[in-house]
């Protein structure tokens, strides 16, 4: 029997992996997936289900909606992707991450069926499986799936849901996904299913008739969320929570609603996540204000959500955030003008295959730069994003570490400064503690 480091370096080394790879592991069929399904007698079967896509903003409210489900009583499996620090952060019930032997005996007992290797999957196709046969085994009451990347062909896409959730659509994977927000939002939709209602987070005119064509097409009832509620501006509390007035159609449902996730992009998410928490309601599960109010404020400590907003130092001031496209860049530096400080220290790096300049594009030019790379292959080299970042009149140094950059902009900071992370999600694991 193999240890769990050796199954984690098999999980790495022998399959395709996106986050490493990039591109090259993507695949544009469900085939594989499919195939895993019949192996392990289709366990998605076994349990309902909410299925979250969308370019920003899936990650927080998969899990505010995991801490909400949690709070009311519910088994809940959680299920997102990628991992910060640990594999097992991916695959989650109740908060608690999957065992290790779990991971063992799933990979052990997928070799020993698929002997004639007629199966070669991804890393992302053989981890949803995991998930899959984790939730039916351990009979949650329902989880809560995140998609991979994009929609139409994610591996999660086999599940039939209780409904949809589409949080948001801004440029990102263009590669794979499309050059516009129109394609991108076409395979957004592939998750739309029919008769399955589907929640829209944000309306915007070069999306939303593509998500009306759809559902309409699959019968599917659709809400825009932005069109019902309005979370105004959150007010950030002295102990670390923003904390909203919710109107619905004009009239206020909510008032003073505790958020422990900071961001002001958590504005939007919060609406997404209330009109999905008024879907589940509708279909009769039964989740008292009480739990929505304590789910919204522990969502940190139910689920161990981690890199939004994140303050993880002081005097100066060090935030990190995964947000690393044109729409998630756009929130933070906005957020950072709305941060005060004396002279803000930027450690950044981001992955080869992203639109960079687009990125660099949006960020302030009176910072200190510290340019980088996560320890990955898809990692773009430090010295080559700074001659990218030089057309945009960011000036800094280079470092072939995170460590090393962040140790020197530490150095370089005054007590009053701010330090910012980010880039990349994976420039954010490797920065928090």
């Amino acid at each position: 029997m193999q240890s769990y480091d050796e199954v984690i370096k098999y999980l790495y080394d022998h399959l395709p992996y996106y986050q490493r790879s990039g591109p090259a592991a993507y695949k544009d069929n469900l085939d594989n997936t499919i195939a895993l399904d019949e192996m392990f007698d289709h366990p998605h079967h076994n349990f309902k289900s909410v299925h979250v896509a969308g370019t920003n903003g899936k990650g927080s409210v998969s899990h505010m909606l995991t801490s909400i489900l949690m709070e009311a009583g519910y088994k809940t499996g959680l299920y997102t992707s990628p991992h910060l620090k640990d594999f097992r952060e991916r695959i989650r019930i109740n908060g608690e991450m999957i065992e290790k032997e779990f991971v063992v005996d799933f990979v052990e007992e997928f070799r020993r069926r698929n002997e004639e290797k007629e199966i070669e999957p991804s890393f992302f196709e053989l981890t949803v499986m995991m998930a899959f046969d984790y939730f039916s085994k351990n009979k949650v009451d329902i989880a809560i799936v995140e998609v991979g990347l994009g929609g139409r062909l994610d591996s999660t896409n086999i599940i039939r849901p209780e409904f949809s959730v589409i949080t948001n659509i801004s440029l990102d994977h263009t590669a794979l996904l499309g050059d516009t927000l129109g394609k991108i939002a076409l395979e957004k939709a592939g998750i739309i299913k029919r008769h399955v209602p589907v929640i829209i987070g944000e309306t915007h005119p070069q999306t939303s008739m593509i998500f009306n064509g759809i559902a309409k097409e699959f019968s599917a009832p659709i809400v825009f969320a932005d069109q019902h509620f309005n979370s105004g501006f959150g007010l950030n509390s002295p102990d670390a929570r923003q904390i909203f007035n919710i109107r619905k159609n004009g009239k206020m449902i909510y008032e003073h609603l505790r958020l422990d996730l900071l961001g002001n992009y958590q504005s939007k998410n919060i609406c997404t996540l209330l009109a999905a928490v008024e879907r589940l309601r509708e279909l009769g599960w039964q989740i008292p204000d009480s739990a929505l109010q304590n789910g919204l404020e522990k969502v940190v400590e139910n689920t161990g959500l981690q890199g939004r907003w994140q303050v993880i130092g002081a005097n100066p001031r060090i935030i990190c955030d995964t947000g690393h496209n044109e729409g998630g860049m756009r929130e933070v530096v906005a957020q950072i003008k709305q941060t005060p400080y004396k002279m803000l220290h930027f450690v950044i790096g981001m992955v080869s295959d992203k639109d960079i300049s687009t990125v660099l594009s949006l960020l302030p030019r009176d910072a200190i730069y510290y340019f980088t790379r996560a320890s990955i292959p898809r990692a773009l080299d430090q010295n080559q994003l700074m001659k990218m970042a030089a057309f945009f009149n960011l000036q800094g140094a280079s470092y072939p570490t995170v460590a090393e950059a962040l140790a020197t902009a530490r150095k370089n900071a005054d007590p009053d400064d701010l330090i910012f992370i980010g880039g990349s999600t994976f420039i954010v694991a490797e920065a928090i503690p």
